[in-house]
């Protein structure tokens, strides 16, 4: 599995909503677990974005498509990223 961090921003429908954030995660956890995605964590932070999310996913395209669903809704706007632990990135070096 593929490691990926999501930063999240609250869109005006998002903020207008706040007080559902937390359902909203419970919905996101229980979307990514029927896609095979695991949910390491969500949490809402302080400063330039409102929140992260921290996931595991066969693949860049899996990943995509929760990001992506997730976005549909109009709570919140994702930038997301590939992870890349010490090992893997030991691997890659190998291969310079």
């Amino acid at each position: 599995m593929a490691t990926f961090l999501s930063t999240i921003q609250f869109t005006e429908q998002g903020f207008k909503n706040i007080h559902d954030t937390c359902k909203r995660a419970n919905a996101v956890e229980a979307v990514a677990e029927k896609m095979g995605v695991r949910i390491i964590g969500i949490y809402w932070t302080l400063g330039v974005n409102d929140g992260i999310v921290l996931m595991e996913a066969a693949d860049e395209e899996t990943a995509a498509t929760l990001m992506l669903h997730v976005g549909s809704l109009g709570n919140v706007r994702a930038q997301t990223t590939r992870a890349f632990r010490a090992e893997e990135m030991e691997a890659i070096l190998d291969q310079m």
